[in-house]
């Protein structure tokens, strides 16, 4: 089966659609993020998403049922066992890790810190796991003072350097989140080690800048994206994109977003540019800005934002295309605590020549949305459970 010429992929960074069954194994019976801020905002005026079908996947106050959607609906279950970027993103693309990624909820351990310092050069202060905000404020200052590292983690298998840009270049920040990423792969293995610099004067006013950056592990076997270059198409990433797959299978790194809407904009440049093969974008804002600190307004403000946009991303799609709009785990800011929940992905799909109304119910795997693409983009694929004959 070959029916597209070009998919487009948008995560919605964390915008789950309702607790999956194993949540009480991650403490996150309840969550629901897009349902939860719903109720906490007073519903949401996402019109252009609701006739995708999106008030079809979860009940979410002021986004209605509709009778029939533009193109297809569903969500999906994650196989993996974890409610990470990296573990969503490459589920997405066709990977379910044999086993999770370890994290750290004491800390790393102190051989990891010790050789971090001699490679880099410079102390460490912190190593807990902590709000990226608060780290700052509680840590920002004496940072300033001893020009020291600041190492943080979270729920997730992540190692987070942070450091004032006054203080220490952008440079030398990358190249220790390099080094910090060899050493976890001998010592604490993680999926990614993050770039945090940020700017201030002093507690209260410190602020994280747009010039993070991510380091990731290899992907452990080929995904999506390889396939799809290895047929001599392209594979646009957009965002964050190429640092979770370490570059790999990434054929036009469009590097990371100042903020959702510069991702936004970048997705539409490129699909008028007529490109053949895969666009994947990441708009990390709703985890980042509105999920993790908790934000419930932010993120309704920010979903809204995209919903605006949504027409000018499917008016500049051809009629041989798709586009997927999806999530990679939930992070419910009116849930405890500031980490990822565990979390159904919704799945909306739009074509200007594939079926409308259809109701892809909930799928076993985040690896069905590879397969879909996979079969239409390359008329083949090795993974199970494509829903590409449910849509044309």
């Amino acid at each position: 089966m070959n029916k597209i010429e070009r998919a487009t992929i948008i995560v919605l960074d964390s915008a789950g659609v309702g607790f999956m069954p194993d949540a009480a194994e991650f403490g996150d019976v309840g969550s629901n993020t897009l349902g939860n801020i719903a109720l906490a905002c007073g519903g949401l005026n996402v019109s252009n998403m609701e006739d995708l079908g999106l008030g079809n996947i979860t009940e979410i106050l002021g986004v209605s049922r509709v009778e029939k959607s533009l193109g297809a609906y569903g969500k999906a279950n994650e196989q993996s066992k974890g409610k990470d970027t990296t573990t969503g993103h490459w589920e997405i693309a066709g990977i379910v890790p044999e086993k999770p990624f370890p994290t750290y909820p004491n800390g790393f351990p102190e051989e990891t810190l010790k050789e971090i310092e001699k490679r880099t050069g410079r102390k460490i202060l912190c190593n807990l796991p902590y709000s990226g905000t608060a780290v700052l404020d509680d840590y920002g200052d004496e940072q300033m003072k001893t020009g020291d590292w600041i190492v943080y983690t979270s729920a997730d298998p992540v190692l987070q350097i942070a450091a004032h840009e006054d203080i220490i270049s952008l440079d030398e920040l990358y190249k220790a989140c390099k080094i910090a990423l060899e050493v976890c792969k001998e010592y604490s293995p993680v999926a990614r080690v993050i770039a945090r610099p940020y700017v201030g004067s002093g507690k209260g006013h410190f602020v994280r800048t747009a010039h993070r950056h991510d380091y990731s592990v290899l992907p452990p076997k080929d995904t999506m994206l390889n396939r799809i270059e290895e047929a001599g198409l392209s594979v646009i990433g957009i965002g964050k994109t190429s640092d979770i797959f370490a570059g790999v299978g990434v054929t036009d790194d469009r590097g990371t977003n100042k903020d959702n809407l510069d991702g936004i904009l970048k997705t539409i440049k490129a699909l008028q540019e007529k490109s053949k093969g895969l666009i994947f974008t990441n708009l990390v804002d709703f985890d980042m800005k509105y999920g993790h600190r908790r934000d419930p307004k932010g993120y309704k403000l920010a979903l809204e934002e995209f919903d605006e946009y949504l027409p000018q991303i499917m008016e500049n799609m051809g009629d041989n295309e798709i586009l997927i709009i999806t999530a990679d785990h939930g992070c419910d800011p009116t849930f405890s605590g500031t980490d990822h929940t565990r979390e159904y992905i919704p799945i909306m799909v739009y074509g200007k020549t594939m079926k409308s109304g259809v109701n892809l119910g909930t799928r076993t795997s985040f690896t069905d949305i590879a397969a879909t693409v996979e079969e239409l983009l390359l008329g083949k694929t090795d993974l199970k459970t494509s829903f590409a004959k449910e849509i044309f």
